[in-house]
């Protein structure tokens, strides 16, 4: 395991990544104090790619090996997921706001020297994305969110079905202890409701795909760590919201997401977006949630295409 130094950051080899062919793990200990787990590989032009709640970087594994063949591929896990640091919230939860999520990931790419890439994220991965194109435009060449609604658009529309649909968007906001004891009485049978409730392909996610999720899951500082990543969500990252209420994302925006999912049912995808951002196309899957693993060879062409551009 080598270590070595790049901008304002020290590099750490950790060998050979089990889930993504071709790829290696890193851990970068970047600039804003949090060290970030990452899997690297392929050649091209720079890619950066965020999961969701409850997956890490391993979400990847079906369409990385193949994004790699045309892009140098980043796939990072976030701060208090998988691997990566996890630091107390702090007041009003700060450190999981999506601006201090986005920094990381920034102060990541430079630190692996690519100023600006291509951004792609998938559900809470998404959110830290468009946090990331307004603060850092100049980082972004283009930018693909996954299955999501912008923040403030659904927590403003909220109503019963969207409360059913998506309870954890407001048990997991609940001061702690309470989310993070009753999750922890259960971890796996928490986890495993989570993704069968929201994936609509059977076996997307294998058993050693989800023995990987669980093992983070089991960590009590990665469910605090999700916890205050909502908590922030439904508090200072709708304060920065509305801060930029009038902001418009210059940069090509893709957004695709499940039609067979919450986020295709209750709202008119393109339409929250194009109220985010001037350049917006996109369109729907035959999936739930996890594009990337329900639909891999799909996602595979649809990102390919739109980075190529």
């Amino acid at each position: 395991m080598a270590d070595r130094t790049g901008a304002s950051a020290t590099i750490v080899e950790r060998g050979a990544s089990p889930f993504l062919p071709g790829f290696r793990l890193i851990d970068v200990a970047v600039e804003t104090g949090v060290t970030i787990r990452a899997a690297v590989g392929g050649k091209g032009p720079p890619l950066l790619l965020l999961h969701g709640h409850p997956q890490t970087h391993v979400t990847w594994r079906k369409v990385a090996p193949a994004l790699a063949e045309r892009f140098t591929v980043v796939a990072a896990d976030l701060r208090g997921y998988g691997d990566s640091g996890k630091p107390e919230g702090g007041e009003g939860h700060v450190a999981y706001s999506k601006r201090s999520m986005a920094a990381d990931q920034v102060a990541l790419m430079r630190a692996l020297g690519h100023d600006r890439f291509g951004l792609a994220g998938h559900d809470r991965g998404a959110r830290v994305a468009h946090r990331l194109v307004l603060d850092h435009p100049d980082a972004v060449s283009r930018v693909a969110v996954i299955d999501i609604a912008p923040t403030a658009t659904m927590y403003g529309r909220t109503d019963k079905e969207f409360a059913t649909r998506y309870f954890w968007w407001f048990f997991l906001i609940q001061p702690a202890p309470l989310p993070e004891r009753m999750i922890g009485a259960d971890p796996e049978f928490f986890l495993r409701k989570h993704i069968d409730g929201q994936n609509k392909t059977p076996g997307a996610t294998e058993p050693e795909a989800f023995a990987e999720y669980l093992r983070c899951y089991q960590d009590p500082a990665t469910r605090h760590a999700i916890c205050e990543d909502y908590r922030a969500a439904a508090t200072i990252d709708l304060v920065h919201d509305a801060a930029d209420a009038e902001a418009r994302i210059s940069a090509p925006l893709l957004a695709i997401w499940g039609g067979k999912g919450t986020v295709g049912a209750l709202y008119d995808v393109l339409e929250t977006w194009r109220d985010k951002a001037t350049n917006v196309t996109g369109r729907a899957f035959d999936c739930g949630h996890t594009l990337q693993e329900e639909q891999p060879a799909e996602t595979i062409a649809e990102l390919t295409a739109f980075f190529s551009s």
